[in-house]
């Protein structure tokens, strides 16, 4: 899938460039479970897509990944923390608009939210394709989720 790809590669470019962390593909899922000790950033899209771009952190992963972005040691879960998963979401949504734009499509993106618990799950009560990228960093793991309406 062509999406897929992109997603990967944009991912990919953005914590290579911004972040100054190498990520890896670990696997493609079309599911995940209840998120427990997790951070999740997102994108809302509209337009003639419909959708949320995530990106979901488990906390050891959000503030390592902070901690490089920000060039500053994070040793909790704060409001750098909200914000830096916030702009992560957001560069990934412009990639993500990039990509289905060139499509013919126009799309708009939300500003983006955060969420975070000990646990909960993120699903949509609408049909949607799901697109679920779980990437490896030296940290441990992180998914990118894409869900478009059908």
């Amino acid at each position: 899938m062509e999406i897929q790809d992109k997603m990967i590669e944009a991912t990919k470019e953005i914590f290579s460039s911004m972040v100054m962390m190498e990520v890896s593909v670990n696997k493609i899922m079309e599911e995940h479970g209840p998120l427990t000790d997790t951070i999740t950033g997102m994108i809302g899209l509209a337009g003639t897509h419909k959708g949320i771009l995530a990106v979901h952190f488990p906390y050891s992963v959000a503030m390592a990944i902070t901690s490089s972005f920000l060039m500053m040691d994070v040793e909790e879960v704060n409001e750098d923390v909200h914000d830096a998963v916030g702009e992560i979401a957001n560069m990934l949504g412009g990639n993500v608009k990039t990509i289905l734009s060139e499509k013919g499509r126009d799309i708009d993106l939300s500003l983006p939210s955060t969420i975070s618990g000990s646990q909960y799950n993120f699903q949509s009560d609408k049909q949607v394709e799901k697109v679920i990228i779980e990437f490896g960093t030296g940290n441990g793991t992180f998914m990118v989720e894409m869900d478009l309406e059908t």
